[in-house]
């Protein structure tokens, strides 16, 4: 990259996640540049007055130079004694130790702690197992209260709001075919909490030393679509805090937020990638190490073998009980793997890379069926796809007891396909599906999908997920949790979830959609999809999207709401307890398509969002639309427009706000009496006999649905049982 300097002294101020482990103290700086404002100006500095955010990609001494986000170039700048560098972030989650070895926080965003900023993720497709196509989706318009680029490709994704967090940057998935068992190097500057795979000799007498070529034309899965996957962190946590930090502790690969004053002098930098420990929805806790070196496992294949009937057992600290590496092609039938381990971390190398799963993949193909796999270790999570890692998995059972440990997992851009398994998830920030920084693909058809745990979701995505046919059930948390640039599409599936009120939160939900700003997952546009299937919340309200870019569609999906319900849909900010986007602009940004169906509960949204409500065909509504105001702060520009097709019917509950209505179907109140549409002028467009009334700054009885989405298939994401 080019680079261009800045030549003056340089603060920054960083809104950075502080780690789990505590933060380093601000120590005295080294050296300082001599360049006086004036002259650093003269050098082309564009950003005077400004606070940007980028990643730094070298450091020599005393000079940082960093990528700003949505630029090619780099600049460069010298830190001497003047600028003051904080680490800010959640704060330490309540259940965690403060080094981060043991952690067993919640996994979706009630009560979890997001982690680290990734580093960059390498190109770690692979022709033969390059996962599923993405379908054409369009992101809804305008401002999505997020900062900067959401094409950029070196984070990933977290896990479930509800307890899960999601964790940090995701680590590079580059080319894992090694001679040793060295996986993927995660990029420098990246905190992972949990003890990491511990290096030294692992071979076994099981493993063999010569890799393979391990594609097959048979089983080469879509091509995979353009992009990376995001990463982010999930919701929960403690509220932020900053704590003093030094030039030593900004590393290569880190997230960092500078501030320039008018003259272009840097004043403050802050590090916004430190893990909190904990996350948000989906996301893991856990403390600071410095990555991956190597994997401990009890059987290592790094070339092509077939195993049928065997057992496998591991008791080791953070150890896996099986690696596939090196390219090898592995097909395990009629196993059974048991795990084991009270001494085992979890946390952010179990989360992010696999450290201590059952089964882990990191480059090749494993081919699981007919097997048992047992786990009670935390981070212990059952099959495990990891950088250019595939697994196929089917008519298999699956039990995880420990935190961090989920039943099948994605990260790094893992693929995993998954038939008929029976899973069960009992620990915590434990979802039965889960994916977490660096994302990657997951296809599911059919079987049982159970999490008992708090911050367990019953799928957190951080990754592109698609479902088809299957039973997901979340007993301690919310059903799902998005975040950021990511998919999960649900076909003909049934969905539950059961999330406790937490005073962190500003409500309570079922499906959420949402940015951590954790770095995580890549900011961009969440989307969730159902066609079909059952959809039950058991308490709070049901759809929840803020500090992000999102898409909902549901087509004729059969409801069964709380007692409470307390809304439909909420698309507001957030109080940022969370750390979930800045106070007053962290609104969402969202498109919403009904196609055949029925919904109930209020729909809230606020100034500092932007809302697009479709109901085409013969969809109902039966609630009020409102605008609160409550975490909007100064307000914005936001608006809610509503699309009511023909053949549509809204039932009014209460006096709705709206920006623009577009109604060529019906609305009335529950008796069935004509609403009164009056507009923010005065004009009455529409003079009803209820006594509800309907206030919009236009009406208009011509509807234009063409920008209202539309379902995909799940044949677009399947592919061919091995």
């Amino acid at each position: 990259m080019k680079k261009k300097s800045i030549l003056p002294l340089v603060t920054v101020t960083m809104l950075a996640t502080a780690l789990l482990g505590g933060c380093a103290n601000k120590t005295e700086s080294t050296t300082t540049n001599e360049a006086t404002p004036t002259e650093a100006v003269k050098e082309g500095n564009s950003y005077a007055g400004q606070t940007i955010s980028g990643e730094v990609t070298e450091i020599d001494g005393d000079t940082i130079s960093m990528t700003p986000e949505g630029e090619e170039d780099d600049i460069s700048f010298t830190v001497n004694d003047d600028v003051e560098i904080t680490r800010e972030g959640m704060g330490q989650p309540s259940g965690m130790s403060s080094d981060g070895s043991s952690t067993t926080p919640p996994e979706m965003p009630n009560g979890e702690a997001p982690s680290n900023n990734g580093g960059q993720s390498d190109d770690s497709s692979s022709d033969s197992n390059t996962p599923p196509e993405k379908p054409d989706g369009e992101a809804p318009s305008g401002n999505s209260g997020q900062s900067g680029d959401s094409s950029s490709n070196s984070n990933t994704p977290p896990e479930k709001p509800d307890g899960e967090a999601p964790s940090g940057n995701g680590g590079q998935s580059g080319d894992s075919s090694s001679d040793s068992n060295t996986p993927p190097e995660m990029p420098d500057g990246e905190a992972p909490s949990g003890n990491g795979g511990q290096s030294g000799d692992s071979s076994s007498d099981n493993s063999s030393n010569s890799s393979s070529d391990n594609s097959s034309d048979s089983n080469t899965p879509p091509e995979m679509p353009d992009g990376e996957a995001p990463s982010g962190n999930a919701p929960g946590g403690d509220m932020a805090t900053s704590t003093d930090a030094s030039l030593t502790d900004i590393q290569v690969g880190d997230t960092i937020q500078v501030t320039f004053d008018d003259d272009g002098t840097v004043t403050a930098i802050v590090i916004s990638n430190g893990n909190a420990g904990g996350g948000a929805p989906g996301q893991p806790g856990g403390g600071n190490s410095g990555g991956v070196e190597s994997y401990d496992a009890v059987s290592e294949y790094t070339t092509d073998a077939d195993v049928d009937g065997e057992t496998f057992e591991s008791t080791g600290t953070d150890e896996n009980a099986i690696h596939v590496y090196d390219g090898a092609n592995v097909k395990l039938n009629n196993i059974t793997v048991t795990r084991s381990s009270e001494e085992s971390s979890g946390g952010d190398n179990s989360s992010f890379y696999g450290v201590g799963a059952a089964i882990l993949t990191t480059d090749g193909q494993t081919t699981i069926t007919n097997s048992t796999i047992t786990t009670d270790a935390d981070g212990a999570a059952g099959a495990f796809a990891y950088g250019d890692g595939t697994v196929y998995i089917s008519d298999s059972t699956i039990r995880t007891t420990g935190n961090t440990a989920g039943g099948i997992h994605a990260a790094g851009g893992g693929t995993l396909y998954a038939w008929d398994l029976d899973v069960k998830t009992d620990g915590n920030s434990s979802a039965a599906i889960r994916s977490d920084r660096g994302g990657g693909t997951m296809v599911v058809d059919g079987g049982t999908y159970t999490s008992n745990g708090t911050g367990s979701p019953a799928v957190y995505s951080t990754a592109d997920i698609a479902i088809n046919d299957a039973t997901l059930t979340a007993n301690g948390s919310e059903a799902v949790c998005i975040e950021g640039l990511n998919s999960l599409r649900l076909f003909d599936t049934d969905l539950t979830g059961n999330m406790s009120d937490d005073s962190q939160n500003d409500c309570t939900w079922n499906v959420i959609l949402y940015q951590s700003m954790s770095g995580d997952s890549e900011v961009g546009n969440s989307t969730f999809e159902m066609d079909g299937g059952s959809l039950t919340a058991k308490n709070g309200g049901m759809f929840y999207t803020t500090n992000t870019e999102s898409t909902f569609i549901l087509n004729d999906v059969d409801i069964t709401y709380a007692d409470d319900n307390d809304f439909f849909l909420r698309c507001t900010g957030n109080n940022n307890q969370r750390g979930w986007g800045t106070s007053g602009s962290n609104g969402a940004d969202c498109k919403f398509t009904a196609i055949d169906q029925d919904m109930e509960g209020d729909v809230i949204w606020d100034s500092i969002s932007q809302l697009d409500f479709y109901m085409t065909g013969d969809s109902t509504l039966t609630g009020a639309i409102t605008d609160d105001e409550t975490y909007a702060g100064n307000g914005g520009d936001g608006y809610c427009n509503v699309y009511i097709e023909k053949g549509s019917t809204w039932t009014v509950t209460g006096d709705s706000t709206l920006t623009n209505l577009y109604c060529a179907g019906t609305i009335t109140d529950a008796s069935g009496k004509t609403v009164t549409i009056v507009g923010t002028d005065g004009t009455v467009y529409v003079q009803g006999t209820s006594s509800y009334t309907i206030t919009v700054d236009s009406f208009s009885t011509s509807v234009d649905t063409s920008d209202a989405e539309s379902t995909t298939s799940f044949s677009d994401y399947a592919v061919t049982q091995p």
